[in-house]
């Protein structure tokens, strides 16, 4: 093939190119949008039919061709077509219905503009991004309507009570909460609010003595700016519980009561009141005699504090009792006030009449005595006191025996008795023979009321005077009586005798007869000695008595030695009714908690105790002899906090008497338990752009213990707080945000918090905490690079993905849904970008010898967040084009002389092809003519070279074929040389 026709075929193939070019472009052109997306802000609230935006799209047709239609649907949220029209002539958006920020703050529509051409339609789609502005319309809501919290009374200034939050539906700019105390009922000033975190803390002691119950209202307050500030409010209810601290207060400092010593056993003689501050348990008040109760003559009642008198009193014996009373509260550990005193008087009553030491009383004297002389000493003795017990005397008239005088008024009554005294003097002259014995009686009278007597016989015997003393027939005596003898038995039986005739020895005790304890009488000649009032072994253990034997003149003395032997006439006594002892659980075995004691005041084997526990209680022993009691188990205040042991000490007289005390153990505890959570794992979540403070969840653990050894505090020291993120509050153990959480960055947190005991050394237990950060679309689409190169084979079919256009977002789910658009560069619309996979399509031929490159912007859009990178589309050349050459001609001059050698040896030329293919390497070669190498051809740059042989004057023209070949095409052409000229130039054109 010629030159002329490759250059034609050419020629052809380039039309038929244009041709389909031509035909691509419709008459019908599309219509096109200003922008490919479109972004606009919209304050929540607006009413319906508020513009939005005016969309306008472009169509260069006229007629029918040009005319447009709008259309609008939404993406990724079908709801968004509820909240906005679009006007289809107009493209004119307005809303449909009031927007709400809090329900959905972005809304992403596809916007549609179609002509209404024909044959087919054509049509242009934008994007339309419309944001949702905020306005304060949300008042805060509190996380809870009302707060309660119980706290103890006596915290430190300064503890955390709770922690108030309050969230906003509204952007952060409208939920900037502020928190304070409103007046009245702002606690008095004992609790402050910290504004920023809500932390209700003390700033004065807590007394629930004084205030039991706090209501607090607080204020949040969003701080917004459009319209204006808006606040709630929400009550706080903080009960203070009761600690013990407290002692029971008695209402009296000293009580006094008078009771008649016959007063009935089982009556109330008194009630003691103690009142304790407190409340509950730690309110109870239980009483009990500590000491004092001498013989058990008393009972408290626990509760009631009534004192009740349980055995007869009898003035006689105690005249007085001071009991001390204990009131004891019933908190952990108790307190007790020991100070309660109340004095038992004991009010004599005329119970006890008079009692003659010695009955009948018989006297001898002598005639020849003296007016005044004492005949005869009457003694009675009243175990009463004061008037009931102030005697007088008189002689009354008995019944004498055959010829014995009876006393009589009249003044020549021989004898008279002192009233007060009691002697019986001679008040008259006595004559034997005239009246040998006198018979009367005596009378002795108390003050009481009604007044008591007694009396007694009397029998004076007038003697003759005698030289003959009365003499013992022993020396001395000694005997032993036990101290429990009978009032009225025999003691012993004294003999004097009086050698003189008719001589009548009479005996009287003179001394020793303390508390006139024993009688004497004369019988038969004798002295008997009686037991006139009980023996008392405590009081007197030996009596000496000195007795005298007389015959009205004369007389004799004699030492009697009494020893009373003790009898068991007494129980053992407890100290106290009530004992109360502290033992801490951690104590060991064999621990001795308290040694108690009774007394008994008898002696030897009747005052030898011996100390039982009347219930078989596993924990505790008592030693038998000593009374302490030790520890047998370990002890578990868990289990038992207290208990109460009957204690029973008994003598070993016959037969054995005891008393009873009742021991009260109190249990101590120690920091023997370390605190449980209540579950063995927490779980919780909370979004990313949640605001400081905000609470997650809640961690509760318990403790067995009691007081501090109880009392919990969380904390994640020595845990793992998430580096800082979190922080806990200390009493409620709510786990709250410390810092700006970002899903992106820590999704899932592993926390490990714990929860410590106040004791001494402190016990802890750990939980593990996992915390899931959700998401929120907080984050951009990224792409890869800023800008890249995507290189594309020219020719690529028409429809054909040519590269996948790909961004990343760091959320998740659907804040993770990214749409794709090309907002730059593709004009005209050579590229078509898919809305979600990102794929690129070429939508018209691809020429690299029309265009090499194409540069484009892409947007990744999750809405409301954008990211853009310019993409470079640089076309791959195919070799897809022939060489081309024309026809072309050498002319050459030579000039030859013999001076000089003009003949050119280098390049000359080279042959005028060219191939539009950049990627395509040309071969030349000559097809014909140049048999004889008059030109030399460098076949791979198509450089020309003449030959040595042209070096002469002989002209030359000749015609050669050249052939120029790609990888696929060949091109030829006709060269031709012509004559020489003789100035040496040589071309090739």
């Amino acid at each position: 093939m010629s030159g002329s026709e490759e250059i034609r075929d050419g020629e052809v193939e380039n039309a038929l190119r244009e041709s389909s070019r031509v035909r691509a472009r419709s008459p019908n052109s599309p219509p096109q949008f200003q922008l490919p997306s479109y972004q606009v802000s919209i304050p929540e609230n607006e009413p319906a039919g508020t513009a939005v935006i005016a969309l306008r799209a472009q169509d260069p047709d006229e007629g029918e061709a040009g005319r447009l239609a709008y259309s609008m649907e939404a993406l990724f949220d079908e709801r968004s077509n509820d909240y906005f029209s679009i006007d289809p002539q107009t493209g004119s958006v307005v809303t449909a219905r009031s927007l709400d920020r809090e329900t959905k703050d972005t809304h992403v529509l596809k916007v549609t503009a179609s002509d209404h051409g024909s044959p087919r339609r054509r049509s242009a789609t934008t994007y339309l991004t419309v944001t949702v502005s905020d306005t304060n319309d949300h008042e805060p809501v509190f996380e809870q309507p009302e707060y309660r919290e119980s706290i103890r009374e006596n915290l430190e200034v300064g503890y955390e009570v709770l922690t108030i939050r309050a969230t906003d539906g509204d952007a952060p700019a409208n939920a900037n909460m502020l928190y304070r105390l409103l007046e009245p009922g702002a606690g008095d000033g004992v609790f402050e609010i910290d504004p920023r975190s809500g932390v209700v803390r003390t700033r004065a002691p807590v007394d629930r003595e004084e205030v039991s119950e706090y209501h607090l209202v607080v204020e949040a307050n969003d701080q917004g700016k459009d319209p204006g500030p808006r606040s709630a409010t929400a009550m706080v209810h903080i009960t203070v519980e009761d600690e013990n601290d407290n002692y029971p207060q008695f209402s009296e400092k000293r009580y006094l009561v008078q009771v008649q010593e016959d007063a009935p056993v089982n009556s109330q003689i008194l009630q003691v009141q103690a009142t304790d501050r407190d409340r509950g348990s730690n309110a109870q008040v239980h009483y009990s005699i500590v000491s004092g109760n001498l013989k058990g003559q008393f009972y408290i009642h626990s509760f009631s504090g009534a004192i009740d008198l349980i055995n007869p009193l009898d003035y006689e014996t105690i005249r007085e009792y001071t009991l001390r009373i204990k009131a004891q509260d019933g908190g952990r550990p108790p307190l007790i006030n020991s100070s309660g005193m109340v004095s038992v008087q004991v009010v004599d009553v005329n119970d006890n009449a008079p009692i003659f030491v010695s009955t009948p009383f018989q006297a001898t004297v002598l005639e020849n005595v003296p007016l005044g002389y004492s005949v005869l000493h009457i003694q009675a003795v009243d175990a009463d006191s004061g008037e009931n017990a102030r005697l007088e005397y008189k002689l009354i008239e008995m019944t004498p025996p055959a010829g014995v005088a009876p006393a009589s008024g009249d003044s020549g009554f021989p004898f008279q008795i002192n009233n007060s005294t009691g002697w019986i003097t001679v008040a008259a002259e006595l004559d034997r023979e005239t009246v040998e014995n006198y018979h009367f009686g005596v009378e002795a009278r108390d003050h009481g009321v009604p007044v008591m007597t007694s009396s007694a016989s009397v029998s004076i015997t007038v003697l003759d005077v005698n030289d003959n003393n009365p003499t013992f027939t022993e020396k001395v005596y000694h005997l032993r009586l036990n101290e429990d003898a009978a009032v009225g038995s025999s003691v012993l039986t004294l003999t004097a005798v009086d050698r003189d005739v008719n001589s009548v020895v009479t005996y009287q005790i003179t001394s020793g007869n303390t508390r006139n304890r024993f009688a004497i009488t004369s019988q038969s000649g004798g002295g008997l000695i009686t037991l006139a009032l009980p023996l008392d072994y405590k009081q007197e253990r030996q009596y000496v008595l000195t007795v005298t034997a007389s015959d009205g003149t004369r007389f004799d003395t004699v030492q009697v030695f009494i020893n009373v032997t003790d009898a068991n006439t007494h129980r053992p006594v407890f100290q106290s009714s009530h004992y109360t002892v502290s033992v801490s659980e951690d104590k060991p075995i064999g621990t001795s908690i308290v040694t108690i004691s009774a007394t008994d005041e008898d002696t030897g084997e009747n005052a030898r105790i011996t100390y039982i526990l009347d219930d078989n209680i596993p924990q505790f022993r008592i030693d038998p002899d000593t009374g302490t009691i030790t520890t047998l188990m370990e002890l578990d205040y868990e289990d038992q906090a207290s208990y109460t042991l009957a204690i029973t000490a008994h003598d070993n007289g016959i037969p054995q008497k005891s008393d009873t005390t009742y021991v009260e153990i109190l249990i101590l505890d120690a920091n023997d338990n370390a605190p449980r959570f209540l579950r063995d794992r927490y779980q919780g979540s909370v979004f990313e752009d949640v605001p400081l403070s905000t609470s997650v969840l809640q961690l509760s653990a318990t403790d067995r213990d009691s007081g501090l050894n109880g009392r919990l505090l969380y904390t994640f020291q020595g845990g793992d707080d998430g580096d800082g993120d979190f922080y806990i509050e200390p009493t409620s153990g709510v786990i709250r945000t410390l810092r700006k959480l970002d899903r992106e960055n820590v999704a899932v947190y592993s926390l490990r918090a714990f929860a410590v005991d106040r004791g001494s050394p402190p016990l802890k237990a750990s939980v593990d905490i996992q915390v899931t950060v959700l998401d929120i679309n907080d984050n951009p689409p990224v792409f890869e690079k800023d800008e890249f190169d995507i290189f594309v084979e020219e020719n690529s079919p028409v429809g054909s993905i040519v590269a996948r256009i790909s961004a990343a977002d760091p959320d998740e789910g659907t804040n993770a849904q990214i749409m794709y658009q090309i907002v730059e560069g593709n004009i005209p619309e050579v590229f078509q970008l898919d809305l979600l996979n990102g794929d690129l399509t070429a939508l018209m031929d691809l020429d690299y010898e029309s265009r090499t490159e194409y540069v484009i912007v892409v947007q990744a859009t999750s809405a409301p967040l954008v990211s853009r990178a310019t993409v470079h589309i640089r076309l791959l050349d195919q070799n897809d084009n022939p060489p081309v050459l024309q026809d072309f001609q050498i002319l050459f001059n030579n000039y030859v002389t013999n001076k000089s050698n003009s003949f050119p040896s280098g390049v000359i030329g080279k042959i005028p092809a060219h191939d539009p293919d950049v990627s395509d390497s040309l071969a030349y070669t000559f097809v014909q003519g140049n048999e004889l190498n008059l030109l030399l051809l460098d076949s791979a740059t198509g450089e020309l070279k003449l030959s040595r042989d042209l070096d002469n004057n002989r002209p030359l023209e000749a015609l050669m074929k050249v052939s120029v070949s790609g990888k696929h095409t060949l091109e030829v052409c006709e060269m031709c040389s012509s004559s020489f000229r003789a100035d040496g130039v040589a071309w090739a054109k």
